[in-house]
Order: structure tokens, then C-alpha cells, then sequence
């Protein structure tokens, strides 16, 4: 007898989608990211334990913002794994960055495992002041603010 069972075709991609269920399991899919504004820049952190720092790549094309890693895989000769969690393999994250960020000032360092990405706002989209004539009054100032 044939049984329908709607949810065997959501664990079947969910597997697909976290690498279970392949011949190792061990392939990564994401990094977790922190992403926050502070003054006149964003700052993006990425979590990447035990990747070697000369792996790492953050680059800007067209508008994207694509972060690369690669964490080497661990011999496995003469061990009997007990349990095997930490992922192995290449990490990549893509982000698309808004026409108001100065990428040719995008900047990245590595420390303890976290990638740090300081994404500067560009001029034209920071706060000024504008300026406003109104008959024989003078000048005033009022503050434009973000929203």
C-alpha cells in the first residue's frame, strides 16, 4: 500500500539545502552575519572560526558585495570520529549594497575568527544642511535628517 506523506518532500530539500544526507554532510552553506550602522559607515561582521586568513576574499562588482572563505578539511586517516559538527569547505555571502554607499572606501580586517567589513555611506547620501531664502527674512538653516 502507497502512502502519501506531504512532508517527506520538505525534509528532502531541507537536507539538500544543509548538506545532509550527501556523502560527507560537512557542507557548509552559510556564515552568520552582524550588520549595523554607526555614523557615517556600516559595519558588517561575519563569523569565520579556524579559516585561514589568506582564504579570504571580499570584493565589489556591480553593486554586490561578495564575501569568500575556505576552511581546510581535516584528515581523516586513523581516526574514528565520535561526533563531527564544524563545517569544512568554501563559504560565500552575497549582499547587495544601496546606490547611497561608497564602495572604492570599502574596508575588511580579520581578528579572532570574525571578519570585520566597514562600508562607508557616500557624501551625497550623508545628512547636510540646506539652506533656505524666503522673501526679505535673510537665511536660515534647517537640518535635513535621515530617516
Amino acid at each position: 500500500m502507497l502512502r502519501f506523506d506531504p512532508f517527506s518532500d520538505f525534509d528532502t530539500m531541507t537536507k539538500q539545502l544543509l548538506g545532509l544526507g550527501t556523502d560527507t554532510g560537512r557542507v557548509p552553506r552559510f556564515m552568520p552575519v552582524d550588520l549595523y550602522k554607526s555614523g557615517d559607515h556600516y559595519v558588517l561582521l561575519a563569523d569565520l572560526p579556524g579559516v585561514d586568513p589568506g582564504s579570504i576574499d571580499v570584493s565589489v562588482d556591480n553593486g554586490t558585495l561578495t564575501l569568500t572563505a575556505e576552511r581546510s578539511g581535516r584528515s581523516d586517516e586513523g581516526v574514528q570520529w565520535l561526533t563531527s559538527e564544524r563545517f569544512f569547505g568554501r563559504f560565500r555571502r552575497q549582499l547587495t549594497l544601496g546606490d547611497g554607499i561608497d564602495s572604492e572606501h570599502i574596508s575588511a580586517s580579520y581578528d579572532n575568527g570574525v571578519l570585520s567589513v566597514t562600508i562607508p555611506v557616500a557624501e551625497r547620501a550623508r545628512p547636510r544642511k540646506v539652506e533656505i531664502v524666503q522673501g526679505s527674512e535673510g537665511q536660515r538653516s534647517i537640518e535635513a535628517t535621515a530617516s
